[in-house]
């Protein structure tokens, strides 16, 4: 009988027993919390890891934290696309295959800004950084690999804006362009999912619970307020909100899980959370599930076409 998993299940719980010698995974983002965790329980049970970040002794030290796990590291900063190819570009050289891609870095409710292309912050860091860096690696991923995104009930808050993406004719609002990003992270796995799993490759989304680590570091006391009162605007009346923090053990627990361990079928083209596959929710007044505008697969294959004139290149996988 298959094992049950749940929103305070663990990366190790969710392993337990899975054998991953042989499997090659790439994580971005280990160099703090949910990338570091990911790493280290990846290579506990026995899977090669290459790994990014933008700092690498940051990262170096971030691992030595956690124990030294074996991790090949690689230098990428998400928010510069001259870096991104570079990225890719060496780990194409070496000419290793991946089993797995797991899309973990990222940045939250940061102030307005722009990357080194030009693009809003979260917008092009969370989105194009990964849509550029993911599409040229799929020569190297195998015919059964898994592309994991990491996404955000964030998604709620906002759909992507695809006239507008960079805030160029909205006003910025920290939350909405997070939003926005993570709605597009959504929407790259459903896309990327529809163009190869008639390859046997699947991509998948993801919330891994709320964690605080320090993708939460711009979160100013006011910005906190605006997101416990929408926390709180989610509960049902007279009853103390459902949310709890989870641990970062736990916030690894569905990158793995998804993986790994779910059926490919299941979770491709999917969004999960607590290590299960959501179901789709609208209502505008509830935290739970997905929104359908982050399924839909002839809006995603807008931002698909939109993010390539945006990085000016194109991915006809």
């Amino acid at each position: 009988m298959a094992k049950t998993f749940g929103s305070e299940s663990t990366a190790d719980e969710v392993l337990e027993g899975v054998n991953l010698t042989g499997k090659r995974v790439l994580v971005t983002g280990v160099s703090a919390g949910l990338g570091v965790e990911t790493a280290r329980s990846l290579v506990a049970h026995g899977a090669t890891v290459v790994g990014t970040a933008r700092d690498l002794e940051k990262a170096r030290r971030a691992l030595a934290a956690a124990g030294n796990p074996s991790v090949e590291l690689v230098e990428m900063d998400l928010a510069s696309l001259a870096s991104v190819r570079k990225a890719a570009e060496d780990l194409l050289k070496r000419a290793k295959p991946f089993d797995v891609i797991i899309a973990n870095a990222g940045v939250m409710a940061c102030p307005q800004g722009k990357t080194q292309d030009g693009f809003e912050t979260q917008f092009g860091t969370n989105h194009l950084g990964h849509f550029v860096f993911v599409n040229r690696l799929v020569p190297l991923l195998k015919s059964s690999a898994r592309v994991v995104t990491l996404s955000s009930a964030g998604h709620q808050i906002s759909d992507v804006d695809i006239e507008d993406p960079n805030f160029e004719r909205t006003p910025y609002q920290a939350f909405t362009a997070y939003g926005r990003s993570k709605t597009a992270n959504i929407l790259y796995a459903v896309a990327l999912d529809s163009r190869l799993k008639g390859r046997g490759v699947r991509a998948t989304s993801l919330h891994p619970g709320g964690i605080q680590t320090e993708l939460g570091r711009h979160m100013t006391p006011e910005l906190v307020e605006q997101m416990m009162a929408r926390i709180n605007r989610g509960a049902k009346p007279g009853q103390a909100p459902a949310f709890r923090f989870k641990s970062v053990p736990q916030g690894s627990a569905t990158s793995v899980w998804s993986g790994f361990v779910a059926p490919a079928d299941a979770v491709g083209g999917r969004y999960c959370e607590d290590c299960h596959v959501c179901e789709v929710n609208d209502d505008a007044t509830s935290r739970v599930g997905v929104r359908s505008y982050a399924l839909n697969l002839a809006h995603a294959n807008d931002l698909w076409r939109k993010s390539e004139q945006m990085v000016n290149e194109r991915f006809p996988l």
